[in-house]
């Protein structure tokens, strides 16, 4: 997994910065869209983190074929409600996504509004290539 500029110690502080300004934001990472932890939140165990990426990866294929399949156009954000908790899932420029878990209290319309503006801001940090542009460049994917 490459990044065009930055790193994960850069992405993790950015995501830092918005678990520790959204009330009631647990976690938050960035993946690749094949499911690959890029950063995460402090606080979050790396298993955690990379289970979490999977899942978001998994939820926001499942979207993009169901837009796909019944003429919805591309996803923007994906958001499942569960008892106690929310993940919200949105794509955060080309082959990544950024993920963030919040409690049942939390303000979702303020977390889709700040993961867009943080996206906005910094989507070209968050870039990342696919596996062949990776492999035709000679890096590993």
């Amino acid at each position: 997994m490459t990044q065009k500029t930055g790193s994960s110690s850069d992405l993790g502080f950015l995501l830092d910065d918005l678990v520790h300004r959204l009330p009631h934001a647990r976690n938050a990472v960035v993946l690749s869209a094949d499911g690959l932890l890029m950063a995460s939140s402090a606080g979050m165990s790396q298993d955690d983190g990379e289970h979490l990426s999977a899942v978001a990866a998994g939820i926001q294929s499942l979207a993009k074929g169901a837009g796909t399949r019944f003429g919805g156009g591309p996803v923007r954000q994906t958001i499942v409600e569960m008892q106690s908790a929310f993940l919200l899932v949105t794509v955060a420029g080309k082959g990544a996504c950024l993920a963030v878990l919040a409690g049942e209290e939390a303000d979702v319309g303020l977390i889709a509004y700040e993961m867009a503006m943080l996206v906005t801001s910094m989507g070209h940090h968050l870039t990342t290539p696919s596996r062949s542009e990776a492999a035709e460049e000679g890096r590993p994917a």
